[in-house]
């Protein structure tokens, strides 16, 4: 099967010159609407963890491949916050950061104040890449980040460390289940993509 471009020079000239502008004006919305789009995800703030001081998310990491994920400190797969840590050294230079939001969500395995959650995860697992406030982040309270998040791929974190991948663009471009670790080759190759893409571009 082939497919034409809606653009193509084969089909634009059977189109009435008003139609063609009509076709134009709808792709050039749609790109508008889709980068208004991208531009709203991030642009939410939070305080850093046990913080005072709120951080717009589009002016302090616009421009760098994220990696969100929800956090907890007494669940299964809290051990990959040393693996988290260690993507955020590894290509941190790159324009690459790990941004973790605490939850209590699923089964209250994040129940300590922000003050003890900092410190257990400084102290257990080194952990340097940003932290911001505790939040919700399933259901009809979750916060804007993740509803935003949750509209993009239809999915919302079924659990503790779930991760979601967003471009320098601010685009969504994947998400990875709980039981996916930081040193998945499948993570790492699409952190390496969207990195490798942004640096062709520049």
């Amino acid at each position: 099967m082939h497919h034409v471009s809606l653009l193509s020079p084969i089909r634009c000239g059977r189109i009435p010159r008003r139609a063609r502008w009509s076709v134009l004006l709808l792709a050039a919305g749609l790109l508008v609407g889709a980068s208004a789009q991208a531009a709203d995800l991030l642009d939410v703030s939070y305080r850093p963890l046990a913080g005072k001081g709120e951080v717009n998310l589009a002016r302090q990491y616009g421009g760098k491949v994220l990696l969100v994920v929800n956090t907890a400190s007494k669940c299964g797969f809290t051990p990959q916050y040393e693996g988290l840590e260690a993507l955020q050294r590894k290509y941190a230079a790159r324009g690459f950061s790990v941004l973790g939001f605490p939850s209590n969500d699923f089964k209250g395995q994040e129940p300590g104040d922000e003050a003890q959650i900092q410190e257990f995860c400084t102290l257990t697992y080194g952990v340097k890449f940003p932290m911001f406030q505790k939040v919700v982040v399933t259901g009809p309270e979750a916060t804007p980040l993740y509803r935003s998040l949750a509209t993009a791929t239809g999915v919302s974190p079924g659990w503790n460390f779930h991760k979601y991948l967003i471009s320098r663009d601010g685009r969504v471009v994947a998400q990875f289940p709980s039981k996916v670790t930081p040193d998945d080759p499948k993570l790492v190759a699409a952190i390496e993509r969207e990195l490798s893409v942004t640096a062709n571009k520049h």
